[in-house]
């Protein structure tokens, strides 16, 4: 069985958590890390580009010359593709990049993340956060107490907690977002993770 370090968000004290092995100390699967990171960065892909076929370029109504006896080759338009200033084959067109992941997948790649976070080292957890107002300067006080200040790290907060949540959001470098939007991405793109007991247990309970 796994334990977890949680303590105070002054790290004054700390107690020992039992968590799943199932989540947080699996084999890190770096497949199922990379097809679901792939995939969402490709969903985040505007695919707004666009190239215009011969149809769109303006001009090229008129037939350059006539079909025959001329001992050119025969032209229809002077925007088809091979004129220059013509439209262009098989150039981009707006689509979507986003594809499908299995959602067991994507369980998968999300304890995979966990997994090895805890085994760098990297998985903070600390009791939860008692913000009565949002204050920027508290938030970052938990930081530097954990010796977080400076790092790229991602903090998970509980669902409910939007003082929490108004105080993390400003500090350079760190990424605030609520255990319900907790992704495998955001797992992987920092330098350490930082839980509020109420968030870990809320992510352990939906990937266990």
């Amino acid at each position: 069985m796994a334990f977890i370090n949680i303590t105070d968000v002054a790290a004054d004290s700390s107690r020992k958590k039992k968590v799943e092995d199932s989540v947080f100390a699996i084999e890190p699967n770096a497949f199922a890390v990379h097809e679901v990171v792939r995939s969402q960065q490709a969903a985040l892909r505007a695919g707004t580009h666009q190239t215009k076929t011969r149809g769109f370029v303006s001009g090229g109504g008129k037939k350059p010359w006539r079909q025959k006896g001329t001992g050119r080759a025969r032209q229809g338009t002077i925007r088809a593709p091979q004129w220059a200033g013509g439209g262009v084959v098989f150039g981009p067109h707006p689509r979507s990049y986003a594809f499908k992941v299995n959602n067991k997948l994507v369980k998968l790649a999300m304890r995979s993340a966990l997994s090895s976070k805890l085994a760098d080292k990297a998985l903070f957890v600390v009791e939860n956060f008692t913000f009565e107002k949002p204050s920027t300067k508290a938030a970052a006080a938990i930081l530097k107490a954990l010796e977080l200040e400076g790092r790229k790290t991602t903090v998970v907060i509980d669902n409910d907690n939007y003082a929490a949540f108004l105080s993390f959001r400003n500090i350079e470098g760190v990424r605030a977002i609520f255990a319900c939007e907790a992704n495998t991405y955001d797992l992987v793109d920092n330098k350490a993770v930082l839980f509020c007991a109420d968030s870990l247990n809320w992510v352990g309970e939906v990937l266990k």
